[in-house]
């Protein structure tokens, strides 16, 4: 089987306007018209919806506190995506409300999509994702780091999943015991970074430990190196440690801003051996890149990206050091090349 996972989906305030109709109304299948073929091949496939769904009601907006359309998730459902991870520092701009609104929409719009990372009580907290696809069962976890300091209301300590050490123990153990492979999905480490944090590491070492096959990370906004970690004992787990941004329309300006228009499309074979084992067989990322403009901000694969369609990215007015050679040049700085799938 195969599984995808797009990077963070970051709703500006001119990724917002984007989608904007002259009725009134939204629309944002254009976010991903470019990749969405491969999107929907997937048998799995996952989307780090960075920022929190809680409609009109609670005010749309976008940096520092973000709240986003409901239309973005009708856009990634569309799109092919079956599992949405909601578990980031923002998932609290709103507040519980901000979540409830959320998960009300994903309940009644799209009642099959899993979604993880937030919840509606400690019953919906106690149940892990389990899917199945070919025969192979699937448990996939999201935490993060925190919140930005906003902390969750009393009573409600279910909304959010955090990266606590003795929870995500309890979890992985128990992902190991009902399915064959366990995908962990952390928001972590430190923005705009290139290389792996120390902490980074270290939650790393503990997944491995408690026998997650599979790690694949988000939150700094830019892409990290991809690694295989052993643990002596024959146990191994592939780490893309940040796949960066799938969609943004960042505010910044100067030097390094244009890596953050930079992604991937972490792409996975799993496959059962004869002997009956489960294994990661084969881990790629597909290079992306965000392309804005006037009339169309969108994804792309960076193998289809042109020359001309680099120069006219508005993002040059913010970081002039964009360009098709540099966004290659940085993939082929932080990605080993025998995990980059595509022709660059």
């Amino acid at each position: 089987m195969t599984l995808v996972m797009a990077g963070d989906v970051l709703m500006h305030d001119k990724v917002i306007r984007s989608g904007l109709q002259s009725d009134g109304s939204y629309d944002f299948d254009g976010l991903f018209s470019h990749v969405k073929t491969d999107i929907e091949a997937a048998d799995i496939a996952i989307v780090n919806q960075e920022t929190i769904l809680g409609g009109e009601e609670l005010i749309y907006s976008g940096y520092p506190s973000f709240n986003s359309p409901f239309e973005v998730g009708d856009a990634e459902a569309s799109a092919g995506f079956d599992v949405i991870l909601h578990g980031s520092n923002h998932a609290l701009d709103r507040r519980a409300k901000g979540i409830e609104n959320c998960l009300d929409f994903w309940d009644k719009a799209h009642p099959a999509m899993e979604v993880l990372g937030i919840h509606d009580s400690e019953k919906d907290r106690e149940e892990l994702c389990i899917m199945e696809c070919s025969g192979i069962r699937i448990a996939v976890l999201n935490y993060t780091y925190g919140t930005n300091g906003i902390q969750m209301p009393k009573g409600k300590g279910y909304l959010v999943d955090y990266l606590d050490e003795k929870r995500v123990r309890e979890d992985i153990a128990e992902a190991e015991k009902k399915a064959d492979i366990t995908i962990v999905c952390p928001h972590w480490g430190t923005e705009y970074r290139l290389e792996a944090s120390k902490e980074q590491e270290k939650w790393a070492g503990i997944f491995l430990e408690c026998g997650a096959d599979l790690c694949i990370g988000t939150h700094p906004h830019v892409i990290e190196p991809i690694e295989v970690l052993k643990d002596g004992k024959g146990n191994e787990m592939p780490v893309y440690y940040s796949i960066g941004n799938f969609v943004n329309y960042t505010s910044g300006t100067g030097k390094g801003v244009m890596n953050r228009m930079v992604g991937g499309l972490a792409e996975v074979k799993i496959k059962r051996d004869k002997g009956g084992t489960v294994r990661v067989k084969e881990v790629k990322v597909r290079p992306v890149v965000c392309h804005l403009s006037e009339n169309e901000i969108s994804a792309y694969f960076l193998e289809d990206y042109t020359k001309e369609k680099a120069d006219a990215n508005l993002i040059r007015r913010q970081d002039p050091d964009f360009s098709l050679e540099n966004c290659k040049k940085l993939v082929n700085e932080v990605w080993d090349k025998k995990y980059i799938g595509g022709v660059l």
